[in-house]
């Protein structure tokens, strides 16, 4: 049980990743109002490597899971789903973020020849403002639809 459980959260990891991954890259090329495919690509690819990075070094069921019992939440309440995403939340999207807009504004100042007056705490404050509302709902939204899913492929087998 032990192992079927190590293996839905490794599932886990890899699809709530990815997902996080291209939406929060899409979200944050398309807030810089500097869209490209290449920027774009190259920030999901990055981002997917940081978020899988995450989300194989940090059980995050088992955090999450942990903290709900210490505060004594009922799985599956609506509150308890929240909270679970504000943890979730909180362990990718700073990180995942940081990384892109550190890589959109290198990417910016190798470009402008290190002569954009483009200060960094600004344009990551308000990435990280926006991923962090978009990683939310993300999270709550298909967190538990891919644990259903999982669940259901990988469950116990029953006996027919």
């Amino acid at each position: 049980m032990e192992e079927q459980m190590r293996k839905i959260g490794r599932q886990m990891a890899i699809r709530m990743g990815i997902l996080m991954s291209f939406c929060l890259s899409l979200v944050g090329i398309l807030s810089s109002g500097h869209f490209t495919v290449p920027g774009f690509i190259i920030s999901f690819i990055l981002s997917t490597i940081i978020s899988l990075i995450i989300g194989f070094i940090i059980p995050i069921g088992k955090v999450t899971a942990i903290l709900c019992a210490r505060m004594r939440l009922q799985r599956g309440a609506f509150g308890t789903r929240v909270f679970e995403s504000l943890v979730s939340n909180t362990i990718y999207t700073p990180v995942m973020t940081l990384v892109m807009v550190a890589f959109a504004y290198n990417m910016a100042m190798r470009q402008s020849d290190g002569m954009a007056q483009i200060p960094f705490a600004p344009m990551f404050l308000k990435s990280l403002f926006i991923c962090y509302v978009v990683g939310f709902f993300l999270i709550f939204i298909f967190q538990p639809l891919l644990l259903k899913q999982l669940m259901k492929k990988n469950g116990p087998e029953r006996p027919e």
